[in-house]
């Protein structure tokens, strides 16, 4: 049985880390090239293009996941409870053809459009739009009827003209050992999520209380509240609860797979877990077991397993819950509904 596993999670989430010389040097290069280029767009040396519409990118300065796309899920639908008519744009990782411009549809394939577009254009029915020319999706949004445009990832993406940015950070590991790439997890300094213009932290399955300390803090807190467990060949879903004390397989194929181990484990489940690389092909061959216990994925896996698993398979859905505060500020930092073409 071939299996692809998740590497040993990297040296440089753990703080105090020291990385080896030749990943520092490199670092160096990075970091002086990555401020370069952001200079070169402050100065205007460098031309932003204006999609024609209001852009809220939403995007991280470290590599991996960190809840991007439930917080995505949740804007969506609270601009079109607003009364605005969404569009998301995304590069689509992991796709077979990056360098195709694609329309996600439900009926599409996450191997064509990608795992993270495929499951929010299931999950919003907004317009999608993958395509690693992101000005050109932004555009092509606009075109299509929409008056506002969301960036499924993007902050370092400079080339699109954006009205509000919002980075998103994994509350537990925040920024590894604060070193840049490839000697630690960021793609740029951590003095760039100043400008960020909404900072919001990842708890993760947490309490009330935890949400109200992290606001004490000064920071936007993000709680994701499990939903009902719905299994991949239709049927009636199932409380999470319903799985407690019992063993099953947990199948995870995300930034950080340790997170949704947890949240199985504090529901009281006894978890087999398998790992897998952040945007993995499933086949079938990666569900041989060996026991027959029920297997709880997170929806992103499960829009590519369909077809791979048994009946005994469930989707866990998450939804992002964000102080009410937070909503009525970003609303008020959109500009005028009517925006001038470019």
């Amino acid at each position: 049985m071939s299996r692809k596993r998740l590497p040993q999670t990297p040296a440089w989430w753990h703080d105090g880390s020291t990385p080896p010389l030749h990943a520092r040097l490199l670092a160096v290069l990075y970091g002086n090239l990555a401020a370069l280029r952001r200079g070169a767009y402050r100065r205007g040396w460098l031309r932003k293009r204006k999609a024609g519409v209001p852009v809220i990118v939403v995007g991280n300065i470290v590599a991996g996941g960190t809840g991007k796309t439930p917080l995505v899920i949740a804007l969506v639908e609270r601009l079109r409870a607003a009364g605005w008519t969404p569009g998301i744009a995304s590069r689509g990782h992991g796709r077979e053809d990056e360098a195709a411009p694609s329309w996600v549809e439900a009926g599409s394939t996450a191997a064509k459009v990608g795992d993270e577009p495929l499951l929010i254009a299931r999950a919003t029915a907004a317009k999608v739009r993958v395509d690693r020319d992101r000005v050109a999706a932004a555009k092509a949004l606009a075109a299509a009827g929409c008056d506002i445009v969301v960036c499924d990832d993007g902050l370092q993406h400079y080339r699109l003209a954006r009205d509000i940015e919002v980075e998103v950070q994994d509350a537990r590991r925040r920024y590894g050992n604060g070193r840049l790439l490839p000697a630690g997890p960021l793609r740029e300094p951590v003095e760039r999520a100043a400008d960020c213009d909404f900072r919001v932290f990842n708890l993760g399955v947490a309490s009330e209380t935890d949400a109200e300390r992290q606001a004490g803090l000064g920071e936007w807190p993000m709680r994701l509240q499990v939903g009902v467990a719905q299994p991949l060949h239709g049927g009636r879903g199932q409380a999470l609860s319903t799985f407690s004390g019992q063993r099953a397989h947990a199948v995870a194929g995300i930034g950080d797979p340790e997170r949704f181990f947890a949240m199985l484990r504090d529901a009281g489940i006894a978890v087999v877990p398998h790992a897998f690389p952040d945007h993995h092909a499933y086949v079938a061959s990666d569900f041989a077991f060996g026991s027959k216990l029920p297997v709880l994925m997170t929806v992103k896996d499960a829009v590519k397993c369909g077809g791979l698993v048994d009946t005994q398979a469930f989707m866990v859905p998450v939804d992002a819950v964000m102080p009410e505060a937070f909503w009525v500020a970003l609303l008020d930092r959109l500009p005028a509904r009517e925006m001038g073409s470019e």
